[in-house]
């Protein structure tokens, strides 16, 4: 069993963790328990589904009730509390609704304020419009939020919304398109006699008017916060306040471990890169026809130097995945290979992962003859024929070898395959090579890169696990802004202005766009769109890398514009001590794996936790880490809990676990 204690009732964050103060008297009978669970009723809208998938995404136990469905369960009090071992249980430590009031039936309104007094609960609002039900006035401005930019209050940044630096920035991402719609407020006076009070969380001017957009009213023994805005989970508004919006429900305990993770890995180290061409709208040795040729890619000793010196300025690693036969080739055509010595020379200021050694195709052998190619089979039993054992343990092995010969540390845990091969491509390749996991287990390998576009979930192949990687827009066979912009435009584009018209042939994946200027899409829709996807990534506690290719790195190295934009766009929102999480691949992947069991035994109902009489008890099955979040200032024994991250304190626990607040608190 994991629990954390709370000795003492007092502070912002570490009082409200008790469901009753003071704490229980030696020889009293015991208090009432709540559940870590938190109740989420919708009805559909974009903004009380947004809060119902920050849940999700940072792992916190809920249950959800649909106000549609016509067979859901009475809110009353049987629902929402029985008696467990002879003392009253709250089944929910939090509730999330879509407005103020959104019953019909005004009994359940009425039993769930008799219940959140009785327990202390707390309770979201998602998207009120202002009134006196809520603690503000009629609004001052009614209207588009888009481009609108928002300020967290002293009072939100002390407690809650702790763990942002700057404003908050509603998108604006299409003129003629409205995004966000919003009221501002002026909340109404506080009337200490009666307990009643708003405290403004955020703030913002539009125009003449300054109002409020998310606060807490108090109100009838009640704490309610109150959000006047609209909001989807993939708006930056609400990706940027999600996390604080948890913290506040639960009084900063609850289940669930949240961090923003960034990893970038760079492929093709080494080697040379085909490069598309402009004039024909191909790339050479893949998809143009016979004699179309361009001059390939490949990176320089200078921007060797560049790469160094950009990790330095910007405090972040990128993590090169290498081809030791790129490196063999130049030296053995040229005699030397200026851009070797260059690495090597600066082989500690990177992360190296292991690429293969010539970037080899490793699942079926494949048919070049025909585009797109296809799988040889056996002429007589029709099965398909796979690239053996031995060639892909060698591929692996190699590049092991060539790391140690060069002086480069890596980590043999870890594997990019070339194109991801060996697991399975659709439609080609329907099945991995079931000759990939054997070989790359008999070489030490216990983690291989896949590509999240084709398959997200993180996998089991053998006695490896995946590690997904989102692509980057920055395409391999480009170097230049305008060789990006001008594929980017034959991929997104229609017929009728000169695109390849995939983006009319799959409108379900692909929306299609108006030409981009050759000289000014890059930095105008290509990098705010690739940055902005990014990010939906980073906020989105998702561990999976992102990867691009040497070529990025060279001549117009057109990769850097893009991280500038995410680390800016990041570290201007968030503060110190909410840094971006850059970890190997190894630890992504453990990350994933651990998210997944989490996951798995939450939606099993494996897992019990309650807080009763200042303490959390968890008991989670055998050999489950629990991921545990509690307020800074929580003490293990004489030691902090876990790791600082966000204004909290956040680990993953297995056993028995005492965590207490600080002296005083």
């Amino acid at each position: 069993m994991l629990k954390f204690s709370r000795r003492r009732c007092a502070g912002v964050l570490l009082a409200v963790v008790l469901a009753a103060c003071p704490l229980q008297a030696a020889g009293a009978a015991a208090g009432p328990r709540i559940d870590l669970r938190v109740l989420v009723v919708t009805n559909g809208a974009a903004s009380v589904e947004a809060v119902a998938e920050q849940l999700e995404t940072e792992g916190v136990p809920y249950t959800s009730v649909d106000l549609r469905d016509a067979n859901r369960p009475v809110i009353d009090d049987a629902f929402l509390s029985d008696t467990v071992d002879g003392v009253a249980r709250a089944k929910y430590q939090a509730v999330v609704l879509p407005n103020a009031s959104p019953f019909d039936n005004a009994a359940e309104m009425t039993a769930l304020a008799e219940y959140e007094k009785r327990f202390g609960i707390r309770q979201l609002d998602a998207y009120v419009y202002p009134s006196a039900a809520v603690g503000l006035q009629v609004p001052g401005y009614s209207g588009s939020m888009d481009g609108t930019t928002a300020q967290v209050t002293d009072a939100g940044r002390a407690d809650a919304f702790r763990y942002l630096r700057g404003p908050v920035r509603f998108d604006d991402n299409a003129a003629d398109v409205g995004e966000s719609y919003g009221f501002l407020a002026t909340p109404l006076p506080d009337d200490p006699a009666s307990g009643l009070s708003f405290q403004p969380f955020i703030t913002a001017t539009v125009g003449a008017t300054t109002g409020t957009l998310a606060g807490v009213y108090n109100h009838d023994g009640r704490s309610e916060m109150v959000l006047s805005f609209s909001a989807n989970s993939e708006q930056w508004h609400f990706r940027t306040i999600g996390h604080g919006l948890i913290t506040w429900l639960t009084k900063g305990v609850h289940l669930g471990y949240s961090r923003n993770y960034l990893g970038v890995h760079v492929d093709d180290v080494f080697m040379q890169d085909s490069r598309w061409s402009t004039e024909h709208n191909c790339t050479p040795e893949e998809d143009c026809p016979a004699g179309v040729t361009t001059p390939a890619i490949r990176m320089t000793p200078d921007d060797v130097a560049f790469a160094a010196q950009w990790q330095t300025q910007n405090g972040f690693a990128l993590d090169l995945a290498f081809n030791g036969a790129g490196s063999d080739e130049a030296f053995q055509e040229h005699g030397i290979d200026p851009l070797t010595d260059a690495f090597v020379g600066s082989r500690d200021k990177f992360r190296w992962v292991n690429h293969t050694y010539g970037h080899a195709f490793l699942g079926c052998v494949q048919d070049l003859r025909v585009r797109p190619w296809r799988c040889v089979k056996n002429p007589l039993t029709g099965q398909t024929l796979y690239v053996p054992q031995s060639d892909i343990k060698q591929e692996v092995t190699r590049n092991v070898d060539w790391a140690a010969l060069h002086g480069i540390s890596i980590d043999p845990d870890e594997v990019v395959t070339g194109e991801h091969s060996g697991l399975r491509i659709l439609p080609q390749q329907p099945d991995d090579n079931p000759n990939l996991a054997p070989a790359l287990a008999d070489a030490g390998v216990k983690w291989l890169a896949g590509d999240a576009s084709r398959e997200k979930a993180q996998r089991e192949v053998g006695a490896l696990r995946t590690v997904p990687r989102h692509p980057l827009s920055t395409y391999f066979n480009v170097a230049t802004q305008a060789e990006e912009v001008d594929e980017y435009n034959w991929i997104y584009t229609r017929r009728a202005d000169g695109g390849s018209g995939l983006c009319e042939d799959h409108p379900d994946t692909m929306t299609c766009i108006a030409p981009l200027d050759p000289a000014t899409g890059f930095a105008s829709h290509i990098v705010p769109t690739d940055a902005r996807i990014t990010l939906s990534h980073v906020l989105a506690n998702d561990p999976r890398p992102h990867y691009a290719h040497q070529s990025n790195l060279t001549e117009g190295r057109i990769l850097y514009p893009l991280l500038d934009r995410v680390l800016a766009e990041y570290r201007t929102a968030f503060a110190d001590g909410t840094p971006l999480m850059n970890l190997p691949m190894s630890a992504l992947g453990t990350e994933l794996r651990r998210q997944d069991a989490w996951r798995d035994a939450v939606k099993k109902g494996d897992v019990t936790a309650y807080l009763q009489d200042g303490t959390v008890h968890v008991k989670p099955p055998a050999g489950l880490d629990v991921p545990m979040t509690a307020p800074e200032g929580t003490f293990d024994g004489a030691q902090p809990f876990g790791q600082p991250y966000a204004g909290e304190r956040s680990d993953y626990r297995a056993g028995d676990v005492a965590l207490t607040p600080p002296p005083g608190a």
